[in-house]
């Protein structure tokens, strides 16, 4: 998995990778869904059978957002 820093203009608009946009058919208009989970933003592609309904699914399974972090920053401070 790779994690890059992007910053986020003035206007609030930062641009996607194009390697990403090819990868994920985000071209020319593309939408992606901005999930945010309280301490972060998860951005995924839009109309992928439902895939924000699955991620918030997953996290409620995992007793919610808190929980969850809490977890995986006790497996891996770095990501705390």
């Amino acid at each position: 998995m790779a994690i890059t820093t992007y910053r986020v203009s003035e206007r609030g608009q930062m641009a996607l990778p194009a390697d990403a946009r090819r990868r994920w058919d985000l071209l020319e208009g593309g939408s992606v869904e901005i999930a945010d989970l309280g301490d972060s933003l998860l951005i995924l592609p839009a109309g992928r059978g439902g895939v924000r309904a699955l991620v918030r699914d997953a996290v409620d399974d995992a007793g919610g957002y808190a929980e969850l972090s809490r977890a995986v920053a006790s497996d891996d401070p770095d990501l705390a």
